[in-house]
């Protein structure tokens, strides 16, 4: 009977933290994106790397309030791949476009995921 109620019970680890989750890319969002296809994974994540560093260089050059518009398509591009980081500190500067502090967040969470993308395609 013990052997049972083991087996049936859920585990109690809700509030752990995801390993997954702490990584620049949510590998396992992305698995469901791709349905598991490895190299389809590294392909979106190729696609998304060039997309995010392009609207770095855009948002160089873009004044404040166009900042927010592109800080909503790199929040939903990073969304769809998993990248996390990006996503939080792209919502920030879409919030706050002005913000210079929000702005390096941004670039450093872009530069962050795009070293993880490298190494995964090593």
């Amino acid at each position: 009977m013990a052997a049972l109620k083991i087996a049936f019970e859920a585990p109690d680890n809700a509030g752990g933290a995801c390993p997954s989750k702490s990584r620049p890319i949510d590998l396992v969002h992305l698995a469901n994106q791709t349905m598991g296809d490895k190299a389809l994974e590294l392909e979106v994540l190729q696609i998304f790397a060039r997309q995010a560093r392009q609207i770095m260089k855009d948002m160089a050059a873009a004044a404040a309030a166009d900042r927010a518009s592109l800080a909503h398509r790199l929040k939903g591009a990073a969304q769809a791949v998993g990248a996390t980081f990006v996503a939080q500190a792209a919502e920030r500067l879409e919030a706050h476009g002005s913000d210079a502090a929000a702005l390096a967040a941004v670039g450093a969470s872009v530069i962050e995921a795009e070293n993880f993308i490298l190494k995964l395609s090593r």
